[in-house]
């Protein structure tokens, strides 16, 4: 990329292939020579310049392609589309769930993105018209675009729910806390994914909803089986956390019972010693007259008296079925 901000610009042969073309030559791009697709780092001050100023769009195309926060969104402007899009971050060190923004300005001749970090959709597209094999028109890119951003979320997903299964497994041998956490992380990360792909779907069903006279009806039908996909990836994601939560009410259910076996052990103890306690405490009172003080067997005929008091307790436990 750069220092402009501007990452690259192509201008599209018509038969798959494209011709690099440099910032400085942007002003002398002439609708004739082809589509152009220009891709930016929208928070570069040089970027926010020239789209404000050199690039004749639409206030609210300006500002929604240098916006630094967005949902993903499909807004139309007479015969252009304004889009925001979501990509799973598959950058070295990060985050899926952080997923990537791309804001496009598209329409029959001309393609305007930005972004703040790469998106390696956009960076398959490069290598396919570089290959010869990539879009060759507006509607096209904007097919292969959606088409790459949804297909690449297929291998996380599938990976979330292994891992989900995976967790399923240990929680039914262990309750540990390392377990509780890990159930935690990915019952967070399809609540993230899920946050964006929401919108998303409803953006991709707008696009193929509205009529936009550089998109034909076969083209819509791609659209149509791209938003089929992502619905499937979102439902699937409803899945995953469906079955995070019941794991957590398990390990929930399971530890309480823990708790509860517990506590009525403690419950039995208490009760066996209650008697034994207060008879011992009675006759251990500092005053005259305890029963027995002269007679050198009471200490065991007492200890007798006490274990009988034990077992008559458990007989009747075990009676109640309380053991």
């Amino acid at each position: 990329m750069n220092k402009n901000g501007f990452s690259h610009g192509v201008i599209f042969d018509g038969k798959g292939g494209a011709k690099n073309i440099s910032f400085e030559k942007l002003d002398n791009y002439d609708p004739k020579m082809g589509i152009l697709w220009v891709h930016f780092d929208y928070s570069n001050p040089q970027t926010i310049d020239w789209i404000t100023n050199k690039s004749n769009l639409d206030p609210v195309a300006i500002n929604s392609l240098l916006k630094q926060e967005t949902r993903p969104r499909t807004t139309l402007l007479n015969d252009s589309i304004l889009l925001a899009l979501r990509g799973i971050n598959l950058n070295p060190n990060s985050d899926p769930e952080d997923m990537i923004s791309i804001r496009l300005f598209i329409n029959k001749n001309i393609i305007i993105s930005t972004k703040k970090r790469d998106l390696l959709s956009v960076n398959d597209i490069l290598k396919y018209l570089e290959q010869g094999i990539g879009p060759k028109t507006s509607s096209e890119f904007l097919i292969e675009l959606t088409k790459r951003l949804t297909v690449r979320m297929e291998d996380n997903i599938n990976d979330m729910e292994e891992n989900v299964s995976n967790l399923e497994e240990i929680s039914l041998e262990s309750n540990s806390s390392v377990l509780r956490t890990q159930i935690s992380e990915r019952k967070r990360e399809s609540i993230s994914l899920k946050k964006y792909l929401t919108p998303q779907k409803e953006a991709m069903y707008k696009l193929y909803s509205e009529k936009i006279s550089w998109v034909n009806e076969y083209e819509k039908i791609q659209l149509r089986e791209i938003t089929h996909q992502l619905t499937r990836y979102i439902e699937e994601l409803d899945s995953i956390k469906d079955k995070l939560s019941l794991i957590q009410e398990e390990i929930a259910y399971n530890l309480s019972e823990q708790l509860n076996q517990r506590m009525y052990v403690l419950s039995i103890i208490s009760a066996i010693f209650l008697p034994l306690g207060f008879l011992t405490g009675l006759l251990g009172i500092n005053v005259g007259g305890i029963p027995g003080a002269e007679n050198s067997k009471s200490f065991y005929i007492f200890i007798f008296i006490l274990v009988g008091i034990v077992a008559i307790q458990l007989y009747i436990f075990r009676k109640k079925r309380w053991l």
